[in-house]
């Protein structure tokens, strides 16, 4: 029979007795002990074609409609010869076309990865942070890493650090640390959008002075080498950062790109990889965080304040220390006008 709504016709009616026999064909039907069969019917199974339809008849009865399964919330039924048949559910929102893309709305995450104490304290204070006691660590136990959180305007900051050496005491400053506790943070906390401030040194050569912030444009390594075809390429890891062309207008904020690696000083290896990075400054975090935040496909911000000039004619670890608290000032100062710039704010409009 053609029922007339577009569906085909309907496959070969097949009769079908119940596995088991008779016996089992009446337990199908509630048949057992002490009941009797309703008008001694048989069962017979009409296959539609269709897997949502299956039709039963029993002797000198009316057709009877089952449903293989529970339909959609939404399905809509209609008449179909004195009995119901759902139509096809609505699409799910996700596939419909106006229904909106993820991350549309407002900017309400933020979370901050830094590697030092010292760069970081002046941050927690200005936006009135505190940090997450041990017991309630969104962290796995036994990392030292830490976490200062608090809301400022309309946004959730959350400021994270890699913490001290257990071993040694320090700042676990470099990419293993910074890439653990940035795949961590986003794991646990799904920020909207991540901003990796800190210091850097800078190439008098393309322009950088004492603290100058840049946002970085590009990132890569410079103490990565594979002498492989490919590896070598991976070893770099070039990549771009996300961009922001609103923020450097509005911000004043300078551009260039940023090299990682491991050692606070260059060795001439170092240098000649940082030269092919094309740097304008260089530090030991940058690109590993733009490494997990982009496999995570997060949004990340990289702002670096420059306390040295890795060029000049000074030792790199003494200008470092000498002008560490003034840099880390300007750092504050930088990354407070982003986070006032971003709130409010879409990914977009940044």
């Amino acid at each position: 029979m053609d029922l007339g709504l577009g569906l085909g016709p309907p496959g070969p009616v097949q009769e079908r007795q119940p596995a088991g026999g008779a016996s089992q064909a009446a337990r199908s039907v509630g048949v057992g002990p002490g009941r009797t069969p309703p008008d001694d019917r048989s069962i017979r199974e009409v296959r539609t074609g269709s897997p949502l339809l299956r039709l039963s008849f029993g002797t000198g009865s009316s057709p009877t409609c089952h449903r293989r399964a529970a339909w959609p919330a939404g399905a809509i039924a209609i008449p179909l010869l004195g009995f119901k048949l759902p139509a096809m559910a609505p699409p799910p929102p996700s596939e419909q076309p106006d229904a909106a893309a993820p991350g549309a709305g407002a900017i309400s995450r933020v979370l901050i990865v830094m590697a030092m104490e010292k760069e970081a304290m002046a941050l927690v204070n200005k936006f009135k942070l505190v940090e997450a006691p041990a017991s309630e660590s969104i962290f796995p136990k036994g990392a030292p890493w830490t976490r200062f959180y608090g809301i400022y305007k309309d946004l959730h900051l959350d400021l994270v650090m890699p913490g001290k050496d257990p071993v040694f005491g320090v700042d676990s400053v470099g990419t293993v640390s910074a890439a653990l506790v940035t795949y961590a943070s986003i794991q646990a906390l799904k920020p909207d959008i991540i901003i990796n401030a800190g210091t850097a040194g800078g190439f008098k050569a393309k322009g950088a002075s004492i603290k100058d912030v840049f946002l970085a444009s590009d990132v890569a390594f410079h103490d990565r080498r594979i002498p492989i075809p490919v590896f070598d390429m991976y070893g770099i890891g070039a990549r771009k950062t996300f961009a922001a062309p609103n923020i450097l207008k509005e911000l004043n904020f300078k551009l260039g790109k940023l090299s990682t690696g491991d050692s606070l000083d260059m060795s001439p290896q170092d240098e000649e990889a940082i030269l092919s990075n094309d740097a304008t400054i260089k530090d030991m975090e940058g690109a590993a965080v733009a490494y997990v935040a982009d496999m995570f496909s997060t949004p990340a911000i990289l702002v670096k304040a420059v306390t040295d000039i890795v060029d000049g004619d000074k030792p790199t670890a003494e200008e470092f220390l000498k002008n560490l608290i003034s840099v880390t000032a300007a750092l504050d100062v930088a990354v407070t006008k982003l986070v006032d710039f971003i709130c409010g704010k879409r990914i977009s409009d940044l």
